[in-house]
């Protein structure tokens, strides 16, 4: 399961860890909310640590990392944004391009 963060939980994580997913969403975005159970569901396996960012209380921290559209998937390694996964406009994030996405980054997940 993946642990809800907030801007000094997030920099704990990624300064302490090597290979952290980071989902940046709005609890009140659709596309959000139809892929926080995606996410979920690859959090729970082997590879690499998940958090999960709302936007409702972290919106510098959003705008520290350009993130414009919800969902949006960002990979931390050595500290800093590795890759990134944005989502699209009106469409949002499916499950192939996250299980591509975790893959590109090293991460294995099985």
């Amino acid at each position: 399961m993946s642990k809800l963060c907030s801007r000094r939980d997030l920099q704990e994580i990624v300064e302490s860890g090597d290979g952290v997913f980071a989902l940046f969403y709005a609890s009140w975005c659709p596309f959000s909310l139809a892929f926080l159970p995606i996410y979920e569901k690859y959090a729970k396996g082997p590879g690499g640590e998940f958090v999960r960012v709302p936007l409702e209380g972290n919106e510098d921290l959003f705008g520290e990392h350009t993130i414009e559209v919800y969902p949006t998937v960002l990979f931390f390694k050595n500290g800093d944004v590795n890759r990134r996964l944005d989502g699209k406009h009106f469409a949002g994030l499916r499950e192939k391009q996250l299980a591509e996405f975790i893959a590109s980054c090293g991460a294995r997940r099985e």
